[in-house]
């Protein structure tokens, strides 16, 4: 039951969109003034909700390191209580000091502080601009801010301190510091001057060994300072994922397991349980109340949650999501494969979406719009019309053969392909290399390590300025296929392009030929030619020794046809057209007989939100740190590799200062960053960039994307900022 003074302090919770704040104040929830969102106290709990317009929520429980035994207590019953309160709408999250999600990280855009003390301290918030203290910052995408002893032994040359006095603000830059921390030093240097102080302070920026005598009167003369160490790398455990059933039907809370290696599928969960999904070697559980579960279970969820973690031992320290059903998170669906929502299928449902972690909505194509319409064009992830300059070069021998023009469109399963695309923006001459190849099937290993090999040369032969995108088979990115202009993309199952194909065709062949929401279309030879390969919404040619049937769904296109007729006359005759439903019985018997296939409509098409990681090897380990919130063009760290993941592509880019290990490297540090994804999408295309050799399917995602920012190296901009 929620006490009738909470009433009082939730009467404005979820009202409006944005940031509520509470601190716990003697067992009791007292707001937090909003010029100080982002600072807390180390020896305080918090409870923060975030209020989109949908509506829908998040509640999250904040503990500092040194707070009290009560207020770790009460944090989480509070929470429950703002769930109960929002109708157990909200997805609740906990929350640690120096552990917090990227979801919480996300309301701060410039960082969060730690300061030092609490409420069992008696220490009141400064109003006044009679300050001193130090902030250490640490962390690239993500800011925190410790407060530490003013004193030089706080300091080392590899970080960025600011030096707050109040009415001048000192950003303090290690020797050894990184430039691209010293630009998010001065974003929160601004946002201290901006919300703490109404404006009324000065930002000044100081390089080591260059202190003015206000800072040195304050320190005294500098030592020696130590270099920096490096940022500690959370502890992971090799724990695989693992989904429970949770249920207190025997009058006592139980789990069971239901499978234990992702990813996981989505139909295994019941909108008549409650599940836990334990990520412990990320130290994070998940707990997912389905809308028609007991209400006592859904109510304990959190509960349930807290005596998993102890039962299993696990740390205290360990981080809870809860979500209703229809909430979901993008890091809970990555553990499914190919999650659809339910608006993908019955249209929009009740909105529980989360900022941007929301499905994005689809935008119609429109060719003659691609380049006014940057966000359309990421969407669909088109380049340009495809009217550029092709050639296309089969791998063989080590080395590369020009394909014969008129084939032009056909890839067959035995060979390795290079596609070299040209086009011009403006008086520019930009260039695509595509590696396309068959996982797992007929092109040789040898083949495809050299394939590696000939793209580089391939860069190296236009001054190393060329995108590249390795692409497998049945992943082709929509530009790939459009090159072909009005003839589809045709892809054999076996074979070669040689003038003595590896391996003959089989007497009965069955081709899917397919239309994307971009027009461009292809035809996928089948491995096992069978009725339940068939789909309502598609067109198919059969090919056996006495007939080649034209076979079209319910569904399946005009365009579509077309195709099908191409394809029918690259196979050797003019086809008997098929329609669903009437079907001879020759047809079923060429097929082995009929079987049920796919005849539902075709999913909705929604664009799930893209995420955007700062990767680094340089420790030997991959690490990826997520940025928080709606990311911008000023969040490539231009001396590392960034990857953006839209879901079904992946785009490696290479700032211009990043080391030689990563920009060699970072081809394999996408691979890796998908290998460790638990969503089984490792086949789906990677393409590489380099800083000013950006693609509109990848600039489009970026709202706003200045395409002279790379103009000014990252220490003018510093100047630029330090100006506002």
């Amino acid at each position: 039951l929620i006490p009738k003074k909470l009433f009082v302090t939730f009467a404005t919770a979820g009202k409006s969109p944005g940031l509520q704040v509470w601190r716990v104040e003697k067992m009791d929830l007292k707001p937090v003034p909003r010029e100080f969102y982002g600072e807390f106290y180390t020896g305080d709990s918090y409870i923060l909700l975030y209020t989109t317009s949908t509506p829908s929520y998040n509640v999250h429980t904040w503990i500092g390191e040194k707070s009290s035994l009560d207020e770790k207590a009460a944090a989480p019953i509070f929470m429950i209580q703002l769930d109960d309160f929002l109708n157990g709408k909200p997805v609740q999250y906990t929350e640690f000091q120096n552990d917090e999600s990227v979801t919480f990280m996300s309301y701060f855009k410039a960082g969060i502080q730690y300061k030092q003390g609490g409420v069992s301290t008696g220490l009141k918030h400064a109003q006044s601009v009679e300050v001193k203290r130090l902030l250490h910052l640490k962390g690239r995408s993500s800011v925190r801010a410790t407060e530490v002893d003013m004193s030089w032994g706080s300091f080392n040359q590899g970080d960025c301190f600011i030096i707050d006095l109040g009415e001048n603000i000192f950003i303090w830059a290690g020797s050894k510091s990184n430039p691209f921390e010293r630009l998010k030093s001065i974003d929160l240097a601004i946002e201290i001057r901006n919300n703490e102080r109404a404006g009324k302070a000065v930002i000044h920026h100081i390089d080591e060994g260059s202190e003015p005598d206000v800072v040195l009167d304050l320190l005294g003369p500098m030592p020696n300072i130590p270099p920096g160490t490096s940022d500690k790398l959370p502890d992971k455990k090799n724990i695989p994922p693992t989904l429970y059933l949770i249920s207190d039907a025997a009058g006592s809370m139980k789990t069971t397991k239901m499978a234990d290696k992702p990813p996981f599928q989505q139909d295994a969960l019941s909108n008549s349980d409650c599940y836990i999904l334990d990520n412990a070697g990320d130290r994070k559980i998940f707990v997912w109340k389905g809308k028609d579960a007991n209400p006592d279970e859904r109510k304990a969820a959190l509960t349930a949650a807290n005596k998993f973690i102890k039962d299993k031992n696990y740390s205290p320290k360990t981080k809870v999501q809860i979500m209703p059903s229809g909430a979901e998170n993008a890091l809970f669906k990555h553990f499914f494969f190919n999650w659809i929502d339910k608006y993908e299928t019955t249209g929009p449902s009740e909105a529980y979406t989360m900022g941007r972690i929301a499905q994005v909505p689809r935008i119609p194509f429109d060719s003659s719009t691609l380049h006014n319409n940057t966000a359309m064009a990421a969407q669909h992830g088109m380049v340009d019309d495809g009217s550029g300059d092709v050639k296309i070069y089969r791998v063989e021998d080590g080395d590369t053969v020009p394909v014969d023009p008129s084939t032009y469109g056909q890839f067959f399963g035995g060979d390795c392909y290079l596609v070299q695309y040209s086009y011009s923006t403006g008086a520019r001459m930009r260039h695509i290399i595509y590696t396309w190849w068959v996982q797992g099937q007929k092109c040789s290993r040898d083949e495809l390590t050299a394939s590696a090999f000939l793209t580089v040369r391939m860069d190296d032969s236009m001054d190393k300025a060329a995108v590249q995108v390795r692409v497998t088979q049945g992943q082709e990115p929509a530009h790939l296929v459009s090159l072909f202009k009005n003839k589809p993309l045709v892809i054999h199952l076996g074979g070669t392009s040689r003038a003595s194909g590896e391996s003959k065709p089989a007497s009965t062949r069955l081709y899917h030929i397919r239309q994307s929401c971009t027009k461009a279309t292809r035809a996928v030879e089948v491995s096992v030619p069978s009725a339940s390969s068939l789909n309502t919404n598609d067109v198919f040619v059969l090919k056996t020794p006495k007939a080649l049937m034209l076979w079209v769904g319910k569904g399946g296109t005009p365009e579509e046809k077309e195709a099908a007729k191409y394809v029918a006359g690259m196979l050797g005759g003019t086809a008997t057209e098929v329609q669903e439903t009437k079907e001879p019985v020759g047809f079923w018997n060429a097929l082995g007989g009929k079987k049920d296939y796919q005849t539902s409509k075709t999913l909705q098409e929604s664009v799930k939100a893209p995420r955007l990681f700062n990767c680094s090897n340089k420790t030997g380990r991959l690490i990826a740190e997520e940025v928080p919130g709606e990311f911008t063009q000023l969040d490539l760290a231009t001396d590392d590799v960034m990857i953006l993941d839209t879901y079904d592509q992946i785009f490696a880019w290479v700032g211009k200062d990043a080391n030689e290990t990563e920009k060699t490297g970072s081809l394999k540090i996408a691979q890796e960053y998908l290998d460790s994804d638990p969503s089984g999408r490792s086949s789906i295309p990677v393409t590489k960039m380099k800083q000013g050799e950006e693609l509109l399917s990848f600039t489009g995602w970026f709202h706003a994307w200045d395409p002279k920012m790379w103009d000014k190296d990252i220490l003018q901009r510093i100047n630029d900022r330090l100006k506002e």
